[in-house]
Order: structure tokens, then sequence, then C-alpha cells
């Protein structure tokens, strides 16, 4: 094979294949010798810095372009996407308390090697939100702050939409530039996965979860049901057709390489790539995008609710339909409060374990466990989250373009 046809292969062609082919690899190597796999790791902590490195700018740049350029009277679809986020995750709760009622779930508490600090109550996890909006917007920069990112850039875009057309197109023109830098960054995604999925399987090994497989199973079976039949049915609503090109799509593509980054903010470049493959409106999923790595969290939901009824029936608490109710919209919010990287939905557990007067001393126990399995659950859940993101981007603006094509 020549110098021509190996960076072809290598750097050319479908992403989802050559992803395949460095999941495979990784495995194998795993197999084969661990020790060498563990080695390999570097690949992929380099390709998810990359990803986290580029993302915030990325956002930042897109939304002032997008709003700054942007027509006046010009539709944006943000309240309908928004509405999209609130009712999944909240229906992905609801969704882990029936699964939970009808194969109850307890665990081995145990307790938690490490320390942690999770939040004490919704007020705080609200207050976080709010106050994050107000930070300053280098901090909000160099500690990926979305929240904050997307205030001070949806200001300024408003401030520039009165500015010179020179001063617009230098906007545009950085957006360009940051958007090929992330096309590079996607275009290693194969050598990422063959390092994550080498170095994961090489440290942790799948044996590790032998002893949780049950409760795996309920999370992620959990997962898969809202993933392939509550979403599609969302998306039908919207654009009232066939929903599942759409949706194994956007798994195909987001939810793969979410699956081994484990962030959903890490994913944001990837899900801006595929939504502007899909032609969506650019001033629409430059916002909605890494809106959604924040507050659209059915996947944490999920986590969050069935762990909590796993501590409820291991300590033998009765759970009422109105607790099972109010358990959805805590988890719901508490999700919406989960930072976007791997493992943030386990610190907003002990939350939800409060609504029974669950210590926090059992509460930390519980997310210990949460830890143990993070290996699957944690990857699943962000596949889901930020393969949601883009999917319900998408069937709104697809509606949007079906009532555009009706009214012509």
């Amino acid at each position: 094979m020549n110098s021509s046809r190996l960076f072809s292969f290598l750097f050319q062609g479908s992403l989802v294949k050559r992803i395949s082919i460095g999941l495979v690899l990784g495995i194998l190597l795993a197999v084969i010798s661990p020790e060498l796999a563990a080695k390999f790791g570097v690949l992929g902590t380099i390709f998810v810095k990359a990803l986290r490195a580029v993302a915030p700018i990325l956002v930042f740049v897109l939304v002032v372009s997008a709003i700054a350029t942007r027509e006046v009277g010009a539709k944006s679809n943000m309240k309908s996407i928004v509405w999209l986020y609130i009712c999944g995750t909240f229906l992905a709760a609801v969704t882990a308390v029936i699964v939970s009622f009808i194969f109850p779930v307890t665990i081995p508490l145990q307790a938690a090697e490490n320390a942690l600090s999770p939040p004490e109550s919704i007020g705080e996890v609200l207050t976080t939100v709010v106050l994050n909006i107000f930070d300053n917007p280098i901090k909000a920069l160099a500690d990926a702050n979305f929240i904050g990112i997307l205030a001070w850039a949806i200001a300024l875009g408003l401030v520039l939409r009165r500015a010179a057309d020179s001063t617009k197109n230098v906007f545009n023109d950085i957006s360009e530039a940051v958007s090929k830098i992330v096309h590079l960054v996607i275009s290693l995604a194969p050598f990422g996965v063959f390092g994550l999925v080498a170095d994961t399987l090489a440290d942790k090994g799948l044996g590790a979860l032998a002893n949780y497989v049950y409760l795996l199973s309920v999370l992620l079976g959990s997962m898969f049901f809202v993933a392939l039949v509550i979403n599609p049915i969302i998306v039908y609503w919207k654009i009232r057709r066939n929903p599942y090109p759409l949706v194994w799509e956007c798994i195909r593509v987001s939810g793969v390489t979410a699956f081994f980054t484990r962030s959903s903010a890490a994913n944001i470049p990837v899900n801006m790539e595929l939504a502007k493959r899909l032609n969506l409106n650019e001033e629409t999923y430059s916002v909605s995008i890494p809106l959604g790595a924040t507050i659209n969290m059915g996947g944490a939901a999920i986590t969050i609710t069935i762990l909590t009824l796993a501590a409820v029936n291991t300590l033998g608490i009765q759970v009422s339909i109105p607790s099972a109710i109010l358990l959805s919209l805590v988890s719901a919010i508490c999700a919406c409060g989960a930072s976007g990287v791997a493992g943030g939905s386990l610190l907003l557990i002990p939350l939800a374990c409060s609504l029974f007067g669950i210590s926090a001393d059992i509460a930390v126990q519980v997310i210990a466990v949460g830890f143990i399995i993070g290996v699957l659950q944690d990857s699943t859940e962000t596949a889901l989250n930020s393969s949601t993101d883009v999917l319900f981007t998408a069937a709104v603006c697809q509606a949007e373009e079906l009532k555009e094509q009706k009214s012509a």
C-alpha cells in the first residue's frame, strides 16, 4: 500500500467504518496484550482533550456569528427544541420508574473510596446554573462552562447585529476557521477510539462488571428503550413520518463517538458536524447543540432514578405512586444540573435519595456502585444524551421545513 492510499484509508472515507475498525483493533489489542494496550491509551486521552479544547471556542464563535448575522424575523425554533429536551428528559425518568417497578433491583452497598461533594439540595443546583450564566467569559471558556459561554455569546451576538458588515464578516471567517479545525480533530476519531477502548479494557476488563450484570441490564435496557422507542415516538410526533432513519443516523454517528468519549461536552463538535451534514439551520443548531449538552439529559435521568430506587429497594422502603411521580420530576431537574463530563450524573443521586429520607452516607455508597459499573453505564448514558441533542434539533428543523413546503 503506497503512502497516498494509506493516507486515504486512515483519514478519508466513511468515519463510522474507520471508527469501527479502531474499535475492533482496540479490543483485539487489549485481549492479546493488555500491557501494550495500556500504552496506547494516550491516543484516547489526546483525542478527548482535543475535543474538549476546541468545543468551547467552537460554541462561542458559532453562536456569536449566527446571531450577529441572523436576519430580522428569522425563526430559530429554539422554543420547540427546549420543550422537546424537557419532555424527553422527563419521559426518560418516567420510563426508568416503570422499569424499576417491573424489574426491582437491589445493590450491595459499599463504602465509597473517594471523597465526594455532591450538592445538598435542588436549590443549590439551580443556584449554580444561574451563577454560571454570569461567569467571567474568559473563565467560562477555560472551564468549558457552556451556560456561561452561551450567555456571553448570545449577548455579544445581539450587540454585534448593529455592527458593520466587515465586523460580522470577521466573525464568519473565524467561525469557518474553527469549523475546519474541528473537522480535522474529528477525522482523528478512529485513533482516539482505538486508544480509549484498548486502555479501558486493559485497565478494567469486563470481568469487573460480573457482579452487577442485573443492575446494568436494567439501566442499559431502559436507555435502549428510550433511544429506540420513546425518542422515535417524540420525533414522529414532530415530523409525521418514519423516524428511524434519522434516529439511527444520530445514534450511528453521534452516539458511537459519545459512547467512547463519555462526555457530552466533548461530543459537541461531532454533533455540530452531523447537524451540518443533515443540512439543518445553523442559526438553530449552533445554539441548541451546546444547550442540549447541558440540559438534555435523558440518560442521566435514567441513571439517577434507577440507582435511587435500587437503594430504596435495598433498604425495604415502600414507594407510592405520588412518590414515584415526584421522583421522576426531581430526577429530570437533577439531570439538567448534571455536568457534561464522565460520571457527572452520579453526584446528583443524593438529591433524589433525600426524597425517601435516605442519609447522605448511604447515598454516597450508591454513588460508589455507580462508579463501579461506570465503564458501560456512563458510556451508554452519554451516547443517549448526546445523540438525542442532534436528534431533537433535527426533528424540529425538519418539521419546520415541512410546514414551509406545505404553505408554499
